[in-house]
């Protein structure tokens, strides 16, 4: 594979990003040209990545020496690429997801006074995340974890008027840095231990290590520089994992995910589908020797799991399209987690990948339905919207049903391979994981029914003016709808033995011995459609001609309702006490009391001694003749008497 197919790849979302900053002023008053740019820099990059995929598909990847530009840090870091399977799966999600939101946003953000900003940073967030998967080492791919994460704060406050933004855009950024300070911590651990950050020197010396007889500690090896006695890579993943619960929006630092909603939809369907959020799951899988070693999988399963049902139980209760869709996210991540958790990393993989295309088709029909109902976010206050804006409603459904794990469509086939994976492992994540799937099936069909069913709730002077979005938003809503309906058909059929799991379980790591022990997955499929069907009835049989009510009407509802009170419990005990501390100790104490202090006391004491000499300056002849007297007696008589 030629390196410069992947720099042209990687570079045109940056040159995109150049054009549409730097040349903004000029550019503000075409919009065309300036979403074109935007849209053709990624398009680029797709045609790039549908090559890179069909050259490893044929086994021709960029690994190893063949991969490194420069050296970037001494001889221990270098700056370069590995692109196998599991790279070009990713790229092909980021490029080709990605460009229909660029497309879309053409239409959806017409008539906005940042529209060339916006592309920007669209172009921007796309080429961070580019770098993330393309890096051949924990740093470069840190250099784009960051990259996503600024981007993710320049979009979410992107209409920084509004304070709900901008403290939303804050939100996510300082909840994000208590995950990355988990990543770097256990970038650093790796690096003692390895001598390096380079992802085929790591994996490679891993390798040599097996797994002690308890399955959490290693044995030692005279190749592996242990500085933590056995548990060296307990620590390291563990460590990595935190990174990843802050950037995938896992239990406890989800919290920023569903705020991030301030931004335009658009920026929502790129976070949610294609981006930033998805990260954190490429992390562990690109990582499953160093897990696989460590045993540390268990942990990563029992969080996405918990986090899968918490979640979905939060979003029975939202009203606001964006962040049912939000709390839909973080659940499906939860299930993308359980499958890379208990080894099944082709199966989370695949997830991630029929995730995209109908979370990012759902969110972008969210963002019709808000072009139509002018910025309207509460499901309560729409209804029967089908009859006036059937292809929103057409591809919603086609999405509502694939998360939902309608036979044969895209979520069925990746949800069930995960679930599946899941008996074999634990049969309480099974559980709780088939519960979840009940739960998603009724929250999505809930929205369903309550936004495009029943009798509008719309009012008059917004259902005057509704109307199907142009078709510059509604075309790339129809594309996305094909592979939510069919991807996991074309990909999926035959379980673990599928062509995509023999394509990326060539990527190290992957290939786990389990899919024999794990029986038939018939009656697993039979059972998840069983549950799905019926999420989708009980959501008939409650909302089909039913409102949610403005209010909770018990304790139970109220508290679902309001989110279990989490941020409200993150503010009490942790927010205002950092900032009564922060108030106290760093403005009071430290900068008013020392700086503050010190520069007031340094002009204090000028004034003061100013003020002494000043006295002498009185102008008075007689004063200076009496001064110069007194000055003669003491000299002479010092000269006389003490020399």
């Amino acid at each position: 594979m030629p390196r410069d197919l992947i720099i042209v790849l990687l570079i045109s979302p940056l040159v995109g990003f150049l054009i549409n900053g730097l040349f903004g002023k000029w550019l503000k008053g075409n919009e065309k040209l300036s979403g074109g740019i935007g849209a053709l820099a990624v398009l680029v990059s797709l045609i790039c990545s549908i090559i890179a995929f069909v050259s490893v598909d044929r086994g021709n990847t960029l690994e190893g020496e063949a991969g490194i530009l420069y050296s970037w840090i001494s001889d221990y870091i270098s700056i370069g690429f590995h692109v196998d399977a599991l790279t070009t799966v990713m790229l092909l999600v980021i490029t080709g997801v990605g460009f229909l939101i660029h497309v879309y946003s053409i239409g959806y953000m017409h008539g906005d006074e940042g529209y060339t900003r916006y592309f920007a940073y669209l172009n921007l967030f796309v080429f961070a995340m580019l770098i993330l998967v393309l890096g051949n080492n924990y740093l470069m791919m840190f250099v784009g974890w960051e990259g996503v994460g600024l981007c993710s704060y320049l979009l979410i406050g992107f209409w920084y008027e509004k304070q709900s933004a901008t403290d939303a855009g804050k939100k996510a950024f300082i909840v994000n840095r208590i995950g990355d300070f988990g990543f770097l911590l256990g970038m650093f651990t790796l690096f003692a231990a390895f001598g390096t950050l380079d992802f085929g020197g790591i994996f490679e010396t891993a390798k040599e290590l097996q797994p002690a007889a308890e399955g959490m500690g290693l044995v030692e090896t005279d190749s592996f520089k242990q500085i933590f006695g056995a548990s060296t890579l307990v620590i390291a993943t563990l460590l990595l994992f935190v990174g990843a619960i802050g950037k995938s929006a896992q239990i406890p630092l989800y919290v920023w995910l569903p705020d991030a909603m301030e931004g335009p939809t658009p920026v929502s369907a790129l976070i949610h589908a294609a981006t930033m959020v998805t990260a954190g799951v490429y992390m562990i899988a690109r990582s499953a020797v160093l897990y696989n070693i460590a045993g540390t999988g268990v942990v990563v399963a029992w969080i996405g799991v918990l986090t899968a049902l918490f979640a979905a139980i939060i979003a029975i209760k939202q009203n606001d399209i964006k962040r049912i869709l939000a709390y839909s996210t973080v659940s499906q991540l939860g299930y993308m987690f359980v499958g890379v958790g208990v080894g099944a990393y082709a199966s989370g993989i695949f997830h991630l990948v029929t995730h995209a295309f109908f979370k990012g088709l759902m969110f972008l029909t969210a963002g019709s339905v808000m072009h139509a109902m002018a910025n309207e976010l509460d499901i309560r206050k729409m209804g029967g919207l089908r009859k006036k804006l059937p292809i929103t409603h057409i591809t919603f459904l086609v999405g509502a049903l694939a998360i939902a794990g309608a036979p044969f469509l895209s979520g069925f086939w990746s949800k069930d391979e995960i679930l599946h994976s899941a008996w074999g492992s634990s049969k309480i994540i099974y559980i709780i994981g088939i519960a979840t799937a009940f739960l998603t099936a009724f929250y999505m069909f809930r929205l369903i029914f309550v936004t495009f069913y029943g009798e509008s709730r719309v009012d008059p002077e917004v259902e005057s003016h509704l109307h199907e979005s142009p078709a510059v938003m509604w075309v790339p809503l129809a594309i996305l709808a094909i592979p939510s309906a069919i991807i996991g058909l074309l990909l999926g059929v035959g379980g673990h033995d599928s062509w995509f799991h023999h394509f990326t379980e060539k990527v190290s790591g992957f290939k786990v011995e389990h899919g024999e022990a794990l029986g038939s997955a018939i009656p697993f499929m039979i059972i998840s459609s069983i549950v799905g069907i019926l999420g989708i009835a009980y959501a008939w049989t409650r909302y089909k001609n039913r409102v949610p009510s403005a209010e909770p009407t018990n304790a139970l509802q109220k508290l679902v309702a309001n989110k279990f009170y989490v941020d409200e419990i993150y503010n009490t005990f942790i927010v205002q006490p950092i900032k009564n501390a922060s108030h106290f100790l760093l403005w009071k104490l430290f900068d008013s009391g020392i700086i503050d202090g010190i520069v007031n006391g340094v002009a204090v004491l000028i004034r003061a001694i100013g003020g002494l000499l000043r006295r002498l300056q009185t102008g008075l002849v007689q004063a200076y003749i009496v001064s110069m007297v007194v000055g003669i007696v003491i000299f002479l008589a010092f000269y006389l008497f003490f020399t």
